[in-house]
């Protein structure tokens, strides 16, 4: 009860059995389940997500590079680009989030009040800085933001591949990310101006996301835990050769 309670009501019985695993206490998923029923808690659902943007209809030059393969062997291969809509009192506001593939960690995000193509390439110029290195692929839909010309040239280096028309499942892991920070944060409050929905998207994505919540892809740890020992294990391999 007590993980459930720390979790925000967002762990499923999965990942308290790994949680309790951790700390000692051997006990099967099946248990867990039987308990959670008896107890009547359950994890928050998430309804599937759905297409955001529209369609640039250039189907015959832009190729899906990355056709779901969505686990690179190391950080800085792949990244995914995405953005949602976000309802509040004075409009809508758009999160455009930038995933690294292989630990799922959100490595930069960008809230504003328009969709204009500016915001993506301020987006990127920033994680560009940041990281230790430029993605092999970038993969996105095909809205016009990610098919303008400037896009193209702050990408230059960089292959990038795209979503088949209408079909959000090739970009399946960070949609599926912006439906989780719905579910889990957004959709709990009655969002009344950018500033709340910016103080939000902070709190969850750099308070909770990327360094708390657990991830079954990540073996059940953080993801920047799962960067985290990736590099580690490279610096004693190194240090080893």
């Amino acid at each position: 009860m007590e993980i459930w309670e720390e979790s925000q009501h967002l762990y499923g019985a999965p990942k308290i059995t790994s949680k309790l695993r951790k700390i000692g206490i051997q006990i099967s998923e099946r248990t867990v389940g039987k308990y959670m029923k008896e107890l009547k808690i359950r994890a928050k659902y998430c309804k599937p997500f759905t297409v955001t943007t529209r369609d640039s209809n250039l189907n015959n030059k832009l190729k899906n590079i990355l056709d779901e393969q969505f686990n690179p062997e190391a950080p800085d291969t792949i990244w995914c680009i995405d953005t949602t809509y976000i309802p509040t009192k004075e409009g809508f506001v758009y999160l455009t989030s930038i995933m690294d593939l292989f630990s799922r960690r959100i490595i930069s995000w960008d809230l504003s009040t328009t969709l204009e193509t500016t915001n993506i390439i301020s987006l990127i110029n920033k994680v560009k800085a940041t990281r230790k290195s430029n993605p092999k692929i970038i993969h996105s839909d095909r809205g016009s933001q990610f098919t303008s010309k400037e896009y193209c040239e702050i990408t230059a280096g960089i292959t990038r591949s795209y979503s088949k028309k209408a079909y959000p499942w090739d970009n399946a892991c960070i949609e599926s990310f912006h439906a989780i920070i719905k579910r889990e944060c957004l959709n709990e409050y009655n969002i009344s101006s950018y500033n709340e929905a910016r103080r939000l998207v902070f709190s969850y994505i750099d308070g909770f996301y990327n360094t708390v919540r657990i991830h079954s892809h990540c073996g059940y740890i953080s993801p920047l835990e799962f960067e985290q020992k990736y590099f580690e294990k490279v610096q004693k391999v190194n240090k080893a050769a």
